[in-house]
């Protein structure tokens, strides 16, 4: 399998550029160049910068030199800390993998998708020269299954223009049900070798989003150890997670959750990847703050693991804040160990 050099170790500046109010006084105060410092000291080669739609247009499109100037700023400052990045267009005009965003109409109308691709042919023609540092994440979490051959033809048609401007820019392409493994195997094959499969990855999610606000159906109180048992694990999903489908049903009941559970989802991941001959990415995983921050270490030194023995490059979520800080004081015991693990 191919490996995507130069973005081993990563993590997300999740909260600066996109999901946050955009106001000139979060983009120029929730991260500084001593953050980028820092995660460069942390010694990981890369951050994953996502950016939403209005960073840089306005409602009818127009764009604003303004929020391109962040954008740039952030391209710099990992240029000067020797860092390489992703730039990942996390809501489009029409779509937020957030219902709460009520983004709506992308997939349907022509006119959303053509702002969509002549963005990108925008981004193109500004960053695509830092293609040696730098890669394109066409969206971030496309949601439904349904929208699998829509979303194959957006994403084919967005290569096709990006590569009439540049040729050798890496460019990112994750599938449905929020960039799930599962959804690799249906995404097109790659057209050329710069181009990644991306995938995130926050199994088992009654266990990384325990007590998460913004999930349906999920009890704000309810905490859970990392190691349970794989009985527990379907039961605390059943009644925290109406409507997902946890894989736990392979495995014996009794038994206490291991390594061989993320070996099994890394596995799926990696066959697709071989057998089409593309690099792997996962562009987030991270585990929320209700966890104990020694059972956050337990997962991350479990998946990082499997992330290891199998070449994948990854960016941890998140940086700061969001509910999955990393530099929070939350993780003040065991961050050492989770960053030399990511």
């Amino acid at each position: 399998m191919k490996k995507f050099e130069g973005y081993m170790h990563g993590v997300n500046l999740g909260g600066w550029l996109s999901q946050c109010n955009h106001t000139k006084e979060r983009y120029d105060n929730f991260i500084s160049f001593e953050d980028i410092e820092k995660i460069k000291g942390w010694g990981l080669d890369h951050i994953r910068v996502p950016v939403d739609y209005n960073l840089v247009e306005d409602e009818d499109g127009n764009y604003k030199e303004e929020g391109f100037s962040y954008i740039q700023k952030a391209i710099d400052w990992a240029g000067k800390c020797g860092l390489n990045m992703v730039l990942d267009l996390h809501k489009t005009y029409g779509f937020s993998f957030d219902a709460g965003e009520k983004e709506e109409g992308f997939f349907e109308s022509e006119a959303y998708q053509e702002r969509f691709y002549k963005l990108w042919e925008e981004f193109a023609r500004r960053y695509s020269k830092y293609y040696s540092r730098l890669c394109f994440e066409l969206l971030n979490e496309v949601t439904d299954k349904e929208y699998s051959d829509t979303w194959n033809r957006i994403s084919g048609t967005c290569i096709k223009r990006i590569r009439a401007i540049s040729k050798n820019i890496k460019i990112l392409v994750g599938g449905y049900y929020n960039n799930s493994i599962e959804a690799l195997w249906d995404l097109e094959y790659p057209v050329d070798d710069n181009i990644v499969y991306n995938f995130h990855c926050y199994e088992p999610l009654v266990f990384t989003h325990q007590g998460a606000y913004w999930i349906e159906g999920m009890d704000r109180s309810f905490r859970m150890p990392f190691e349970s048992s794989y009985g527990d694990y379907n039961e605390y999903s059943k009644k925290n997670l109406p409507g997902f489908s946890l894989p736990m049903k392979n495995y014996l009941t009794e038994d206490v959750i291991g390594i061989e559970y993320f070996d099994n989802l890394v596995s799926e991941a990696v066959r697709v990847a071989e057998e089409r001959n593309v690099a792997l990415y996962c562009g987030e995983f991270g585990v929320i703050n209700n966890a104990t921050a020694e059972d956050s270490l337990k997962w991350y030194k479990m998946i990082c693991s499997c992330f290891d023995k199998n070449g994948i490059g990854r960016a941890a979520w998140s940086y700061k804040e969001m509910d999955f800080g990393i530099s929070d004081d939350h993780m003040n015991s065991v961050r050492d160990e989770i960053i030399n693990a990511i």
